[in-house]
């Protein structure tokens, strides 16, 4: 951060270019990835395991869960189910809450040498059961959840999950390879496209009776379009529907790098740092601009960056070998149908990348004022929940 105010303050912008490209070059294997912590024991899913013990819920907003004091014993409680959404939609009448259920799936091992298979923490949410006489709604199609980068099922159990679970829809959000509580596999990544993809397939054939409409955020949505590709070929499970939340465009991130280095040299030092970095993990206030709006409360930003920081032991791709297999491989457009969402305040995927993801599925993309790349974390998380909801 003193080297971007430096840079900002007493440079010209031609200058600030040069180092800009300089650092950003030095760096640039890193970004939007590099979401290892250094640690691959037991003590770093102790430490985030006590750190999701912390997650509670609130029937205020976002930005003021972190003023309120819950009980003891709801601090002791693994992601206590939600009571934070009073309003349901009109046509649901509740008879019970809807009930978090948390257990670990059996993914299949890719690597030969990796002998016991990979177990990847879900956290489920069904729907309440209807009163009596609510009449015979057609069944709503299961929601998947994929999280991106230095996150991890938890993100989307905070919000999400029960919003859309009361809205009739069965939830299910899974922790990728190395990522929250998952087993740590023996290489220097967490997988490839190819093998996340692969993860959740499987755990679809597996845990999910009707097809569902997955939804993935930031690299998530690129673990999404991949799974996209192959459904013309039927090599995974058919999906009701997509939704690319904030997510990175199927060419992948170099784009959005080198649009910041050209038009915006201090957002580029920015992002380098906080993600290639890591310094997000450490600056209060280069995570909240990173992932947060202005008006996040600081406590709250604080509580995730910590789980941010114990989520991720192993980064989610080796970048290099990921830009070489980029772009995703194109599907005729009726294969499935696919919601592109982005946000107005989004510090790491801008406009021109929700645009380039629109473009390649031939659809209109929509972009939600006020809110930023956390979308489903963020205050106005509802925002981004109610468009999705509504179309």
């Amino acid at each position: 951060m003193v080297a971007v105010v430096a840079i900002h303050g007493g440079e010209s912008p031609a200058a600030s270019a040069v180092l800009a490209v300089a650092y950003a070059r030095r760096c640039f294997a890193g970004v939007l990835l590099s979401s290892s912590t250094g640690d691959r024991g037991d003590g770093v899913a102790r430490s985030c395991s006590r750190r999701l013990k912390n997650v509670r819920h609130s029937g205020k907003a976002a930005c003021e869960l972190s003023r309120r004091r819950a009980p003891a014993d709801e601090d002791r409680e693994l992601l206590r189910p939600s009571t934070f959404h009073r309003r349901s939609p009109p046509s649901i009448r509740l008879l019970t809450p809807p009930v978090l259920r948390r257990y670990f799936a059996s993914l299949p091992s890719i690597p030969a040498a990796y002998v016991d298979s990979i177990n990847s923490p879900v956290i489920a949410q069904q729907p309440p059961a209807p009163a009596t006489g609510g009449g015979g709604a057609a069944a709503r199609p299961p929601l998947v959840f994929v999280h991106g980068s230095f996150h991890a099922a938890w993100c989307w159990a905070e919000h999400w999950l029960p919003f859309f679970s009361r809205a009739g829809f069965p939830c299910y959000a899974l922790s990728l390879r190395a990522q929250g509580e998952s087993s740590v596999p023996p290489e220097k990544v967490a997988g490839t496209l190819e093998t996340h993809t692969g993860d959740i397939a499987d755990f679809i054939r597996k845990e999910v009776s009707l097809p569902p409409v997955l939804i993935g955020h930031s690299f998530g949505g690129l673990i999404v379009q991949q799974y996209i590709s192959c459904l013309g070929e039927l090599l995974h499970p058919k999906l009701a529907g997509a939704v690319l939340v904030c997510s990175v465009p199927p060419s992948g991130n170099s784009g959005l790098v080198w649009r910041y280095l050209l038009t915006k040299p201090v957002a580029a030092i920015k992002v380098t740092l906080s993600l290639a970095a890591k310094r997000f993990a450490n600056s209060l206030s280069l995570c909240k601009e990173t992932f947060f709006s202005p008006e996040m409360d600081d406590d709250l930003v604080q509580r995730y960056q910590g789980l941010m920081k114990d989520s991720s032991k192993l980064p989610l791709f080796d970048l290099r070998k990921l830009n070489a297999s980029l772009p995703v491989a194109s599907v005729p457009n009726n294969t499935v149908n696919i919601l592109v969402v982005g946000a107005s305040s989004d510090f790491i995927v801008d406009a021109e990348g929700l645009s380039e993801t629109a473009r390649f599925y031939n659809v209109q993309p929509v972009c939600i004022e006020g809110i930023a790349h956390d979308m489903m974390l963020d205050c106005s998380w509802d925002k981004g929940a109610g468009i999705i909801l509504s179309i």
